[in-house]
């Protein structure tokens, strides 16, 4: 047993024994994301770090979970292999700090998340340490060896309730041999339309984002479009997609690659100007709606990925309740992603309520896991 193991393990019997708790911390890259931790007290998983196999013929790799994710997505690249869901890195003056094990505990994706999946939907394997101390081994590292309960992705979007992720084996994906970018100039409910439709068609959509954008000197409304795939693929998509703007009123164009490739990590980290806060007041809002919802009623322009299934919003804590009200009526929910600047004492539960039924079986799951409450039970918003 690795000797970090076995001081993790130290950690969370004396934290059991004296009832206190421990928040589990990699990089500290997402640490505005969930509700606020009740522990002070961090187990940080840095120390275990490396990558512990890579077999790019069998397109798994298995590492530590305070492995740095851009040493991971390097040597995955030299490979010419990706995580091909585009985990965000949230950088920092341009560096990343951001750790496998809180890539996978906060199982957030980027751009290309609709058309490839989420996190959960890469993660093989993982073994962790519950709340006993105990380290478990759930899954594998092949798609066929999953048995009973899915435990292993079941903590991809766990935010460190349920135990300290040691090691994941990870599905990895070639990337892509082309790749193209459409810059379209439509209004919100015309490219919602047509991402629809092109949804709908056999194209090697990978990734969209619509904005008005307020930074030139006259505003625009635009709709970029990333397309991964065969050359004869993308090729022949790019005449078709682009006719199909025209017809709607609108223009398209290919980008620069160079710009699209920066400007599309820029989406994945949220350093575009759309996520400066325009007032120190607002709030950033994430809502995840069905990509075939219309036009939301919201108090400001979204930012809009997914192929119309995320859509970002700066507003106001007390517009929560209006903001989660149209959510659920187009089908989905609002995030409280990131505070207001000058964030006030009480705030709104960061995620929507769960039903009754649910929040039983996630407090239920928890307990299991953690019997004694070592881990930072609050970031989900359940006690």
């Amino acid at each position: 047993m690795p000797p970090e193991i076995e001081h993790f393990q130290s950690l969370i019997s004396q934290a059991a024994a004296s009832k206190q708790t421990l928040r589990i911390q990699g990089g500290h890259s997402k640490h505005f994301y969930g509700q606020a931790a009740h522990s002070t007290n961090v187990l940080d998983t840095r120390a275990h770090s490396g990558i512990v196999s890579y077999e790019p013929s069998e397109l798994v790799v298995t590492v530590r979970a305070g492995t740095p994710l851009a040493e991971l997505e390097a040597v995955l690249n030299a490979q010419g292999q990706c995580l091909a869901f585009e985990p965000p890195h949230f950088s920092v003056d341009g560096q990343s700090h951001a750790t496998v094990g809180g890539m996978v505990a906060c199982g957030l994706a980027g751009p290309a998340r609709a058309n490839v999946g989420g996190v959960r939907d890469h993660v093989l394997g993982v073994q962790m340490l519950n709340g006993l101390g105990e380290w478990l081994t759930f899954g594998g590292q092949v798609m066929k060896n999953v048995a009973g309960y899915d435990v292993s992705r079941v903590m991809a979007g766990s935010m460190g309730t349920l135990g300290v992720i040691t090691d994941v084996s990870l599905k990895v994906l070639p990337q892509a041999p082309a790749e193209a970018t459409l810059v379209c100039q439509l209004p919100q409910d015309k490219a919602l339309a047509v991402l629809q439709r092109w949804g709908a068609q056999p194209l090697p959509l990978s990734a969209s984002c619509w904005v008005h954008d307020t930074t030139a000197q006259l505003a625009q409304d635009l709709l970029f479009v990333r397309l991964r795939g065969a050359v004869a693929a993308v090729d022949a998509a790019v005449p078709r997609m682009c006719a199909d703007v025209l017809a709607l009123g609108g223009q398209a164009a290919a980008m620069d690659p160079t710009q699209a490739k920066a400007d599309w990590l820029a989406c994945r980290d949220q350093r575009l100007p759309f996520f400066t806060p325009p007032a120190p007041d607002l709030a950033l809002w994430r809502l995840s709606v069905p990509q075939t919802a219309p036009v939301l009623d919201l108090p400001n322009a979204p930012l809009i990925e997914w192929h119309g299934g995320l859509r970002w919003l700066w507003a106001p804590l007390s517009a929560a309740a209006e903001l989660r009200a149209v959510a659920a009526q187009a089908g989905g929910h609002a995030t409280l992603f990131r505070a207001p600047l000058q964030a006030p004492s009480e705030m709104p539960p960061v995620f929507s309520p769960l039903p009754a039924v649910q929040q039983r079986i996630q407090r239920q799951l928890q307990h299991q896991f953690d019997p004694h409450g070592v881990f930072n039970t609050g970031r989900l918003g359940l006690s």
